[in-house]
């Protein structure tokens, strides 16, 4: 694969607890998403991180790691999706992710800004990043959804297709 396709590429990390309810949302956006891409969909020990190679690809994982930045150096484009807590933010809160490096007050803890910030310096690559954080309700132990954080997994994967699309668009035009 030559330079130019690679940096034409994009990745989707879902992350979250499959096990905790609502935070595992991003692993049924991840499917959703690889669905409607024609994808074969993740099995729950997957993280799809074995699969790499397509103009799209989309892995789930528990946690973000540093060593995630070998991966993110192929791509022009990073979606993070999440789940989150908060009341003042939308239910579907979309936004631009730009590298940052703020230390954690946790030490397994990377954010996507962190994670960019390392790509950056390490690599001196610094692909568009989006994040897409979903309302989570319940974080319970279990499976299963609940049903207004299950609401959002579909307009969560048209906003991936569309930032998807938009990118795809803006790097053509401008070749």
């Amino acid at each position: 694969m030559n330079l130019s396709k690679q940096l034409k590429r994009a990745l989707v990390i879902g992350y979250g607890n499959i096990d905790r309810a609502d935070d595992g949302v991003a692993y049924y956006v991840i499917n959703t998403l690889r669905q409607r891409l024609g994808q074969e969909m993740l099995k729950e020990d997957d993280t799809g991180l074995e699969e790499l190679g397509a103009d799209i690809d989309s892995i789930f994982l528990v946690q973000m790691a540093p060593e995630l930045i070998d991966v993110l150096a192929l791509y022009h484009l990073i979606i993070f999706v999440d789940a989150h807590v908060y009341d003042n933010v939308d239910n579907l809160y979309c936004a631009p992710v730009f590298p940052e490096y703020t230390p954690s007050t946790f030490t397994h803890h990377i954010t996507p800004p962190m994670l960019l910030a390392l790509l950056k310096s390490i690599y001196q690559r610094e692909p568009a990043g989006h994040l897409v954080s979903i309302r989570g309700y319940n974080f319970d132990f279990h499976r299963d959804l609940s049903a207004d954080t299950k609401s959002l997994v579909d307009p969560a994967v048209e906003y991936i297709l569309q930032s998807l699309i938009y990118s795809r668009e803006k790097l053509d035009a401008s070749e």
